[in-house]
């Protein structure tokens, strides 16, 4: 049984589109793959979810710190994968003091990416 709903909350009012056989086969499948429970509610959260996206707007001195934010991480991604290359190329390989220089660099460069995407994000 469905939960009774304020009269706020209900939806009375009907909208009516035309779409072709495809179109609707493809509604189905997307509606299906987004575990969605009808069409409905999937086209509703494509709607209305859009509306609530941020615009980041970014000025000149914001994008070159972005830029130099990707190659970081980038960095990071690199000196991440030649520990991992390490530690999975020689059977009961240890962690030594270099390695864990190289883990505590990666992390304070993370840590100093996620304060500047704040900064943006909020």
């Amino acid at each position: 049984m469905r939960p009774h709903l304020p009269d706020k909350d209900k939806r009375n009012d009907m909208l009516i589109i035309r779409i072709t056989r495809e179109e609707k086969i493809r509604l189905k499948s997307l509606t299906k793959r987004g575990k969605f429970a009808c069409m409905s509610d999937y086209i509703r959260s494509r709607i209305f979810k859009r509306s609530d996206r941020k615009v980041i707007s970014l000025d000149e001195n914001a994008n070159d710190q972005l830029k130099n934010l990707d190659y970081e991480l980038n960095k990071i991604g690199v000196n991440l994968n030649q520990l991992s290359k390490r530690m999975n190329s020689f059977a009961g390989y240890r962690v030594d003091d270099n390695d864990r220089l190289l883990l505590k660099q990666a992390f304070d460069m993370m840590r100093q990416c996620l304060v500047l995407l704040q900064k943006y994000l909020r």
